[in-house]
């Protein structure tokens, strides 16, 4: 999803999310319940849906696949794909990485944690790719992993990535660089392929496993493309999904295009009668991207986290939410005795440390005690005010893998559910 420098850990695709328009706080007496959307979960034991992406899997990131990436002049999937094409040894890492990243006993260890969905980040070309830019095939792995999923009692979003003409310039879509998905053969081509996703996932005989498709990942809403557009390009592809799908309970999911839930209103409610009512905007919650937010303290941020059960995820209009995508990394340094953390990606005091050393291995206690106060905070709103939370990524480098994050005490030990510092919040 993302493109991280691996020393600072502020991720490029937000560069400009300076731009993004953050939803007004609604008042709210204190203790009352007004603000939360309906919460209907649709898990198999009732609990709302707590998931991880399995990012870096189906679409690589240069941040989270540079054993791949390395000593070739490749930026993004299209690029490696373009060096691959020419390079059998480097086409068969490619296959191989598809073959080992992601396996059943992953999908296993999931579920003993208490995971019950995945997003899985897939793009269009695995479909549709009439420029021939990619290296297709993909799309069996993800049949794969739907039957994983299936075997252990895990639900799946089904997420479109990578749209053509890139919605976002951003690496994670595929294609670094220019925003041409607002380009109507593009769009066009969007809605084509949700079509073919949705023929097959949106399939009755798989209405037992695949609960969502999600239209479109990240799309910028400015530069090269125009919110209006956005908007309106949502509307006749969740229309085209619903059309093309026999499973009724389908769940349509619309990334937020970075303005918020309080944005989406209008057009939600538009969709949501043409899609009876299954529609829900999907929020992705960071704080160590954001210029404002790179000088906040530990305690800061946990209060940020807290408030977004009334701020981010609050929708006046009732349209359901999701988180789609968060992380526990925070721009901080602990003190050695965990009694001071200011922000910043380096320290001069003895025996402080940093989020930004991606060795999490390493890190001090005071250190994985402050970003799981974070990460506690993060969840307790999210269960609070969402229909679900999907912790980007399964692995990653570091505290960015939820692979890590289990071995090194950041969550777990043994689910996801564990709690070393309840209460984190108070409404």
């Amino acid at each position: 999803m993302h493109s991280a420098n691996s020393t600072t850990l502020v991720l490029s695709t937000r560069t400009a999310s300076s731009n993004q328009t953050a939803p007004s706080t609604p008042t709210v007496s204190p203790g009352s319940p007004s603000y939360l959307p309906s919460l209907t979960p649709k898990s198999s034991d009732g609990a709302p849906f707590r998931g991880v992406n399995i990012g870096g899997w189906l679409i690589l990131e240069p941040w989270m696949n540079s054993d791949l990436f390395n000593g070739i002049d490749a930026k993004d999937q299209c690029t490696f794909d373009k060096v691959a094409r020419q390079n059998d040894t480097l086409r068969q890492s490619l296959y191989k990485h598809w073959d080992t990243y992601f396996t059943e006993a992953d999908m296993q260890k999931l579920a003993s944690w208490g995971i019950n969905a995945v997003r899985i980040p897939i793009g269009y070309w695995a479909y549709r790719d009439p420029y021939q830019l990619y290296i297709t095939g993909a799309d069996a792995y993800l049949e794969r992993a739907i039957g994983w999923a299936r075997e252990y009692g895990i639900k799946v979003l089904v997420d479109c990535h990578g749209s053509p003409g890139s919605q976002n310039g951003f690496d994670n879509s595929g294609q670094a660089g220019a925003v041409e998905w607002q380009q109507q053969t593009n769009q066009d081509l969007s809605i084509e392929v949700l079509k073919q996703i949705s023929r097959k996932y949106g399939a009755q005989s798989y209405a037992d496993v695949v609960f969502a498709i999600e239209l479109v990942n990240e799309p910028i809403s400015w530069g090269a493309n125009k919110f209006d557009v956005i908007k309106d390009w949502a509307q006749k592809a969740a229309a085209a999904v619903k059309q093309a799908a026999t499973n009724n309970d389908l769940e349509i999911i619309m990334h937020d295009a970075f303005q918020g839930a309080q944005s989406w209103g209008q057009t939600g409610s538009t969709i949501s009668r043409v899609t009876s009512p299954n529609f829900a905007l999907d929020l992705h919650l960071y704080q160590n991207q954001d210029g404002a937010d790179l000088q906040l303290d530990q305690e800061q941020h946990i209060q940020k986290a807290c408030d977004w059960a009334k701020t981010a995820l609050n929708s006046s209009s009732g349209l359901s939410v999701y988180v789609g995508e968060f992380s526990s990394q925070t721009n901080i340094c602990v003190s050695a005795d965990g009694k001071t953390t200011t922000a910043g990606s380096s320290c001069q005091e003895e025996g402080c440390q940093c989020s930004a050393t991606l060795d999490v291995s390493v890190w001090h206690q005071p250190l994985i005690d402050a970003s799981r106060r974070f990460l506690e905070a993060e969840l307790d709103a999210f269960e609070r005010a969402s229909r679900g939370w999907f912790l980007w990524s399964y692995k990653g480098p570091g505290a960015w893998g939820l692979d890590n994050m289990m071995r090194y005490g950041l969550m777990g030990p043994h689910k996801v559910t564990d709690r070393q510092f309840p209460c984190a919040c108070t409404w």
